[in-house]
């Protein structure tokens, strides 16, 4: 079964379960400070995991792509990738977990084809928040799974969130293949990493909200969120040891060996891993592009990384050009964005490898000024050749070696564990998957984007779209597509607008409606392929009408005044606004 195949079964199993199936949404969230970028299906449905009513229905399934890098050093192993995409079913407030067990186990077995006798399953152990997970126990039993192969794991192994201090969370209970490798030792079972047991499913029920004081009170409306990545069950499905010689990845390194000088399965391995996750991100309709901040250095740090490894394949100059137009065919039935930015996304990986040539050419004339202690460069050299040029320590070694000398490797792995805790400590906020803010600033701020988004459109033209937002309990942030620098009159212009629209006191009001009637209405919107037959539809006064999930601020008086900050260039045709409430 090829991936195309497992989407569509997954999809039209949910849908004859009552699920209505919806798009997936874009690569980088909207207005979610907690990530960069969607690491899971359930990031975009956060307001409706939080109680608000989904236009589509209490029982919603899709296909999310999604991009995770905290793995990213172990990228070339068998499992372990940058972007992937989701397989997800929720339950707001509906089925829960008999319902869902049961479910995804008639999936595997009927429609999979998975030997059940293959299935083991680890459940919550229970402690002094919440009792033991005895009702997803039974709910296996009574599928047949014997008690055997059902394991039971503290809160660190099966229970998920709060995505922050406070917050909805619970047990979940995770579903295995056993490959039928050998057990490393005689406490293997699953979630070891011996690799005998391999994660198919992962079903979340929410049915828990964190307090401030620390205490686990039970939610009125109990959800289940579920993921089931498609590389690694696809992988599963044809027998295969690793992900990489599934149909998903095999044409891109059928393509690297085509045009290399020589064969290295871990540098092939990243550069299909990074190219692909590049090139989904670039097709983002929210156009980031490589920078030395937020998405735009993740962005940066995966076309770098696999220049880097191209050069160890001895590829010729161009390769990640051509690999990317390669990933492009492979995906645009599904992703038609991805096609609509095809000149977007190889003109910025070939602006950034040419950017990448010069500074490791910098990196030379440094490397040149190195004076070694006893024919050794030191660990602290060798890593700011590998930090500020993107040396990696392999080239530095082989560099060292043509002039006879040697490099402290033990010295580089400690500056660099040094480095990488720093950089896990200084981005735990920024890149731990979670729900969304939704304190008080942060729901105001939302509601500003919408009033900035038309006042925008008033002063300057309706060209003027929305390329995405961030906002945070301190500000908003609105990227909008525009060709020029605003003037200082334009600014202060939608400045007063808006702070108009506050003092007018206008309500906010939210409908459900047809993405038809939306339309009709006038109702704006970011993308319309994520959009589902019914949306929700937010109106402010006369002034405003968007497609927005929420939540929202009852009335405009409620946002004191509005100031923009700052106004700048994101990348051609797109700029930025920074703006804050006082």
């Amino acid at each position: 079964m090829n991936a195309r195949e497992l989407k569509k079964k997954y999809l039209d199993f949910f849908e004859s379960k009552g699920h209505k199936i919806i798009e997936s949404s874009s690569l980088i969230p909207e207005n979610d400070p907690t990530v960069l970028f969607t690491t899971a299906g359930m990031h975009p449905l956060v307001p409706f995991l939080l109680g608000q009513k989904h236009p589509m229905g209490k029982r919603i399934a899709n296909v999310q792509k999604c991009l995770r890098t905290d793995d990213i050093e172990e990228v070339g192993d068998a499992f372990h990738n940058t972007f992937f995409e989701m397989l997800g079913n929720w339950s707001f407030g509906d089925y829960f977990k008999k319902e869902a067990i049961t479910m995804s186990y008639e999936f595997l077995v009927k429609h999979l084809k998975i030997d059940p006798e293959r299935i083991s399953v680890t459940v919550f152990a229970g402690d002094k928040d919440a009792p033991r997970d005895e009702e997803s126990a039974r709910a296996w039993i009574n599928l047949g799974i014997p008690r055997q192969r059902i394991f039971f794991n503290p809160k660190k192994d099966n229970w998920w969130g709060p995505a922050g201090k406070t917050g909805p969370c619970g047990p979940d209970t995770e579903i295995f293949f056993d490959t039928k490798k050998k057990k490393c030792s005689k406490n293997c079972r699953p979630g070891c990493n011996c690799g005998k047991y391999f994660e198919l499913w992962n079903l979340v029920f929410m049915e828990y909200n964190k307090t401030k004081d620390g205490k686990y009170e039970k939610l009125k409306q109990k959800n289940v969120d579920t993921g089931m990545g498609v590389e690694r069950t696809v992988a599963i499905l044809q027998g295969k040891d690793n992900i990489y010689e599934t149909e998903l990845f095999s044409p891109i390194i059928k393509k690297i060996r085509e045009l290399s000088g020589k064969s290295n399965i871990k540098s092939e391995r990243i550069v299909a891993d990074h190219i692909r996750a590049a090139v989904f991100i670039l097709g983002d309709q929210k156009r980031v592009v490589p920078s030395n901040v937020e998405h735009g250095y993740v962005l940066r740090r995966l076309i770098r990384r696999a220049i880097r490894y191209c050069r160890q394949l001895e590829s010729k100059s161009g390769l990640l050009v051509e690999l990317a137009n390669l990933v492009i065919e492979m995906y645009k039935k599904d992703y038609p964005e991805l096609s609509e930015n095809r000149d977007f996304i190889l003109s910025e990986i070939k602006k950034e490898e040419e950017r990448f040539k010069k500074t490791l050419e910098k990196g030379l004339i440094h490397f040149n000024k190195i004076r070694p202690i006893n024919k050794m460069i030191a660990g602290k050299d060798a890593f700011l050749l590998f930090q500020s040029y993107g040396f990696p320590i392999e080239m530095t070694k082989e560099l060292a070696r043509e002039r006879g000398w040697e490099v402290d490797e033990n010295g580089f792995k400690r500056e660099y564990e040094k480095h990488r805790e720093l950089s896990r400590k200084s981005m735990e906020g920024v890149f731990k998957s979670g729900l969304q803010d939704k304190s008080e600033m942060s729901i105001k701020y939302h509601t500003a984007t919408h009033l900035l988004n038309q006042a925008l459109r008033e002063v300057l033209g309706n060209h003027v779209q929305q390329r995405g937002s961030n906002i945070t309990p301190e500000r908003l942030r609105f990227d909008f597509s525009h060709p020029r620098k605003m003037t200082k009159e334009e600014i202060k212009r939608v400045e007063e607008l808006v702070n108009e629209k506050i003092n007018e006191a206008l309500p906010v009001k939210r409908e459900e409606m047809s993405l038809e009637q939306a339309k009709k209405q006038g109702a704006i919107g970011l993308f319309d392929r994520k959009y589902g037959e019914r949306v929700s539809v937010y109106t402010i006064g006369n002034f405003s009408k968007e497609i927005c999930a929420g939540p929202h601020v009852a009335n405009t008086k409620e946002l004191g005044k509005f100031k923009i900050v700052k106004e700048q260039s994101v990348s051609a045709g797109v700029r930025r606004i920074k703006a804050v409430l006082e």
